[in-house]
């Protein structure tokens, strides 16, 4: 019983923060001017990732630095890798947003993206369909713009407040989409972090900087077999390990 009362008040988090405007937007705003002042200092040598997603990827009520995104970028300088992240992450963007401005965001050259979009569409109870031809489209854009580009898509879940049938459906969405497209994936973004009090800030949905801690592994364990040299995996794993 006071499982379902979590997954309740969870819910009732998600959508307050999910769907409001003033704190977002103010956001939004932030990471639009660190997404362009990001594509300017980007060198000629680099490769690009892009992480395409929302207040998760964002780092919702945090500093950007703190967000997975930026660990990421310092865990490949520590590496010596030549990536350059991006982050374009939208507090509050659905699917349909998002596919909505991908044209403008694919106008920049990427190596690797990743797409990290979904769980306001399944808070706002909207199709599993609509969803999944909205991923389905932003995967066939990013490839019509360029094949090579490697792609990973996060995969997330919602609580069963929409009906267990949904939730069920929304979590299976991910996986079908990776194998269909045979394209990387990362079973659940949140894994370790969701549902835990103090992984998350306290509307209980967004995780705080320890939080962001444990989602950087979370997708360093997936783009490791992209960015990490063949051959070099175990020693660089252990400088990893070191660094942590």
């Amino acid at each position: 019983m006071l499982k379902v009362l979590k997954f309740r008040y969870f819910l009732l988090a998600l959508l307050l923060v999910g769907c409001g405007e003033t704190p977002e937007k103010k956001q939004t705003e932030t990471q639009t001017e660190d997404v362009s002042s990001t594509e300017e200092t980007i060198s000629t040598d680099d490769k690009v990732i892009l992480f395409y997603g929302n207040s998760l990827t964002a780092a919702y009520g945090l500093d950007t630095k703190e967000g997975f995104p930026n660990r990421i970028q310092l865990r490949l300088d520590s590496l010596g890798l030549d990536y350059k992240v991006i982050n374009s992450g939208l507090s509050g963007e659905t699917t349909s947003g998002g596919l909505n401005r991908l044209d403008w965001v694919l106008n920049q050259s990427v190596d690797i993206f990743v797409l990290e979009l979904g769980a306001n569409d399944g808070l706002r109870g909207i199709p599993i369909t609509e969803s999944m031809n909205n991923l389905q489209s932003m995967i066939d854009m990013v490839k019509d713009k360029n094949p090579e580009t490697k792609i990973i898509l996060a995969g997330m879940q919602i609580p069963p407040n929409m009906g267990a049938d949904y939730a069920s459906q929304f979590k299976m969405m991910y996986p079908a989409l990776a194998k269909s497209n045979d394209i990387e994936l990362i079973p659940f973004l949140l894994e370790g972090v969701a549902g835990i009090p103090d992984l998350n800030l306290e509307d209980g949905i967004h995780p705080t900087a320890e939080g962001q801690k444990i989602v950087t592994e979370n997708v360093w364990d997936v783009l490791k077999t992209i960015v990490l040299p063949q051959g070099g995996t175990e020693v660089t794993e252990k400088l990893v390990e070191e660094l942590n």
